[in-house]
Formats: C-alpha cells, structure tokens, sequence
C-alpha cells in the first residue's frame, strides 16, 4: 500500500502531528509511506524511520510547485492522502496528484476534493472550537484506521546533530556547569510573540547568580542577532548564544542542532514557538511564555510543563503584531519566570 502524509506547515505543529504520524506508522507498518512538506520542516522529523521517501513541496523552485509534486504522487499510485495542513493547497496537490482516498478537514471551501472531509469542532455559535491541535491531528489518524495516536510527542537527532552539540557543549565549557538551562526567544508567527531581549537576558543572570549554572541563547539564522544581544546584556561568560559557538566553530545553525542541545539541557525555557514542543518530545522540562494565543491551541499535557500567561483585557488576541502597547508580554516579568524555571529544576 502507498501512503502520502501531508506535514503541517509550521515547525511547532509538525511536532505536534507526531502521535499521529506514529500511528499511521504503526497502523500501515508494511506500506510505503511518503511525506510532503515544506523545505523548512523537513529537519524537523529528520532522524525518524516513519517515512520512507520525502517529497519537498510549496517552495520557490518549480520542483516544488503543485503540479510538479502533484505528478510525484501520481506516479506512487497512493491509496490513501493524510492532509494535516487545513490549506487548499495540500487538498488541490492530492486531488491531482491522483490519491484515491483524501483525509483532511473540511475548511476553505476544499471539501469537494476531499473524499474524507471531517468537520472540525465548533461551538453552538459556529466558530471553531479552541481545542488542541493535537487532539485534531489524532482525530485524523484515527479515521484512517488507526488505534488512538495519545499525546506523546516524539523527535529524533541525528549523528551529525550529536555531534555538532557534543562541540558546542565543548566550547561553552557546559560540562562544568551543574546545570544548563535553554533559552528561546525566537516566534516565526509574528512580533506579538516575543519576550523583550532584556526580559530574557535579567533571567539569565538570575539563574547564573542563584543556580551557578550555564545559560545557552538557541537561536537559528535569523534570530542570530536577539540571541547575541540578550547573551551581551546578560554580561556574564556563563551565558552565551548559540550563534556565538556556531561561528566560533564552524557549526550550521540547524533544527537539528536545536533539538539536539534541547535534548541535553536541563529546562528550556521559551516563547510560544516551535522549539517548546522539542523539550516535550525529549521529555525535558519547559517554561512557556504566552501572551498573545491561546494556551488550549498548543496544550499537549507535558507533565513538565509550566505555562505563565498574563490576562489583559486586549488579550488573547491571536495577532501576529501588537496594535497596542505589547502588554501580554511586558506584564510578564522575569521574577515570575525566574520562580517557575526554580521549581522545574528541583523537581527534576
């Protein structure tokens, strides 16, 4: 049997989709699985053995343009469509892309393309429910046969991701730290998300200070320079930004990278973005700093979770850029995340 498994367009949420993707693994153990998703999500699962080819799609080259990918699947002959993005998109490529069977949700007016087409929970009123996104992506494996997915999130590093921390922790001297606490100040999904720069650097001097541990900025390409200014305004060598290290070392910044120094750390603490959901798959402890979403959307019961958000009267308000005075954010102090990361690490 072939399968094509539609990958969730954002890093967070493909972390999120992983019970799913388990159990269709699990479900169609000898069929042969193939995944489309964006370039940027594909390190995302890298490591796993849930996929047996991966088709790269919805980016610049023509290579990934629908019909192009849409002609792929047409020659893997798939019986069955999983689409976990609610796009268009994904319903027209599987559509053309000739899959016999399309599970997805009915939103955007694509239910036509749909042979499976579910209805997302709603309240009395009409509008969608705010329910767990993972709660949704189970709802979908389970109509392709499988047995309930759970809520255990799972990732995977590779050699070459070890690696690459294995040299960080080296350069940073993490080793003769007790402990080694992640920051994350990084939100693809807008400004709204984030923390202030000298919100993150107080609490990384509070921990050095209090704990004598080591504090590690992650940052990718593009949130290089944050991670370098809140390491600058912690002025201490005992934090230090992860982009530091990669130049110092000639180390790709990489999700791969990423999940692996998560993997180690002793707490992450984070924005609402995609890297919150790599200490729930690693089994790490995580500090999540919400303030403009909804905490329901992204809940995946991580026993060692602490979710700290403040209630304003504007919020939450879904928007990817404060209109007002970023209150949501600047409410919450560092002292507060200070007192949450404290418990995480003695309990762990």
């Amino acid at each position: 049997m072939n399968l094509a498994v539609f990958l969730p367009n954002w890093i967070g949420d493909a972390v999120m989709a992983t019970p799913a993707l388990r159990a269709l693994r699990q479900r169609y153990a000898q069929a042969r699985i193939t995944a489309v998703c964006k370039p940027y999500v594909a390190g995302v699962l890298e490591g796993g053995d849930w996929f047996d080819e991966l088709i790269l799609a919805h980016g610049k080259a023509w290579s990934q343009s629908i019909a192009a990918v849409a002609w792929k699947l047409r020659q893997r002959r798939i019986q069955l469509a999983v689409l976990f993005p609610n796009t268009l998109r994904s319903a027209m490529t599987a559509w053309l892309g000739g899959c016999r069977r399309i599970i997805g949700y009915a939103r955007y007016g694509r239910s036509p393309l749909l042979t499976d087409a579910l209805e997302p929970l709603r309240t009395l009123e009409g509008q969608l429910e705010i329910s767990p996104i993972v709660e949704a992506y189970n709802r979908l494996a389970t109509r392709a046969g499988c047995a309930e997915p759970g809520y255990g999130l799972e990732l995977f590093t590779t050699a070459q991701d070890e690696a690459a921390a294995d040299r960080v922790w080296e350069m940073g001297r993490f080793n003769d730290y007790p402990e080694v606490v992640c920051l994350n100040s990084g939100a693809a999904f807008g400004a709204s998300k984030n923390w202030p720069s000298e919100y993150f650097a107080e609490l990384a001097r509070d921990l050095v200070n209090r704990r004598g541990c080591a504090v590690l900025v992650l940052c990718g390409p593009v949130e290089k320079a944050q991670a370098g200014q809140i390491a600058e305004l912690a002025a201490t060598p005992a934090v230090i930004s992860l982009g530091q290290l990669s130049e110092r070392g000639g180390l790709p910044l990489s999700l791969g990278l990423t999940k692996a120094c998560v993997r180690r750390a002793d707490l992450l603490v984070t924005t609402d973005s995609g890297p919150r959901h790599f200490a729930h798959a690693f089994d790490r402890p995580v500090v999540t700093l919400f303030g403009p979403t909804h905490i329901r959307w992204t809940e995946t019961y991580h026993p060692k979770a602490i979710h700290l958000q403040k209630q304003v009267e504007c919020g939450p308000c879904q928007k990817r850029v404060c209109p007002l005075d970023h209150r949501c954010m600047k409410l919450l102090l560092p002292s507060e995340a200070l007192t949450a990361a404290e418990s995480l690490l003695q309990g762990s």
